[in-house]
């Protein structure tokens, strides 16, 4: 699964602080907490005001710093984007974060994807519908966003389908119908295209104390629906250790059978009721009711933790 560091959001306001100050030894030590990601996610929004010229700005500091981390450029404003793309040496490790079908800048976007082989990021929404409510809605959308992009030459490996996360905390159903957009993605296209989410917007709301529990067993079920790259924190370690223990499939520790017959259960469409699991084990315990909170088939409280 491919990586993507998610610790430099406009949305922190230590980094936006940051990014209107230009502080470039804050910067520079986000960029190696992010060291082990194969991307690192750069945000800053609309990047107007004091953000503006961020992003050529931040390309410049990871340059001098790590030519061999890929960047996600995650900005509505497309003349940052380009001044990014002036300023990155590995142009084809690259992402553009993100398009949907109403984006007025898509077929310029999909042109710099295409100059330089690097990806993009499609997003499953639209002024129309918002983002639909079942993964069939969810679907829909990605058929017509798929059309216009192989009808100018992208390649579907640098395809990546979103079907945006909605907190367990604004409508727990939602969870349940990414995972089954992310499946549905997958079995639909030839030549398959990919998926990411954004990891983190499951846990939006939660106890700072429960958000790592939220966001590593989901992490866990999309891996096992097929998800083919995440925007995570880059600080959770045990969440780094957890995906790429699921490509190895190796486990390294007592909860991680349990991991991967999670992830085996969602891949083979097997009930999550019928895995096996030590209920002695207060760990695996929690994890499972996790499992069910995210399946819907448990109602999600922020006591849940407390077996």
């Amino acid at each position: 699964m491919i990586l993507i560091g998610e610790n430099i959001h406009i949305i922190s306001k230590k980094v936006r602080q940051a990014l209107e100050e230009r502080d470039e030894v804050f910067i520079k030590e986000l960029i190696k907490k992010q060291i082990k990601m194969d991307y690192i996610d750069f945000n800053i929004g609309p990047a107007k005001g004091k953000i503006s010229g961020a992003m050529s700005w931040l390309t410049k500091i990871k340059e001098s710093e790590n030519k061999n981390i890929g960047i996600s450029f995650d900005t509505s404003n497309f003349e940052e984007i380009k001044s990014g793309y002036h300023i990155v040496s590995n142009k084809n490790k690259t992402f553009i974060n993100s398009t949907n079908i109403d984006d007025v800048n898509i077929y310029e976007k999909i042109n710099i994807a295409k100059e330089n082989d690097s990806n993009i990021i499609a997003l499953t929404m639209s002024k129309e519908t918002g983002i639909p409510k079942t993964s069939d809605g969810r679907l829909e959308i990605s058929f017509n966003l798929y059309e216009k992009f192989l009808e100018k030459g992208i390649k579907t490996e640098n395809l990546f389908f979103d079907p945006l996360v909605i907190p367990i905390t604004a409508d727990q159903s939602q969870a349940k119908e990414a995972l089954d957009t992310i499946k549905m993605i997958k079995e639909s296209f030839e030549p398959q295209v990919k998926t990411i989410i954004g990891l983190s917007n499951i846990s939006n709301g939660c106890p700072q104390n429960i958000r790592p529990i939220i966001n590593r067993t989901y992490a866990v079920m999309a891996k096992g629906a097929g998800l083919d790259a995440a925007i995570i924190d880059a600080g959770d370690a045990e969440l780094v250790r957890i995906l790429k223990m699921l490509e190895t499939k190796k486990p390294q520790k007592n909860i991680d059978e349990l991991y991967l017959n999670i992830a085996s259960s969602i891949e083979n469409f097997e009930e999550t009721e019928n895995i096996e699991y030590n209920e002695s084990d207060k760990e695996q315990k929690i994890v499972m009711k996790a499992v069910n909170i995210l399946s819907n088939k448990e109602v999600y409280s922020n006591s849940f933790t407390q077996i």
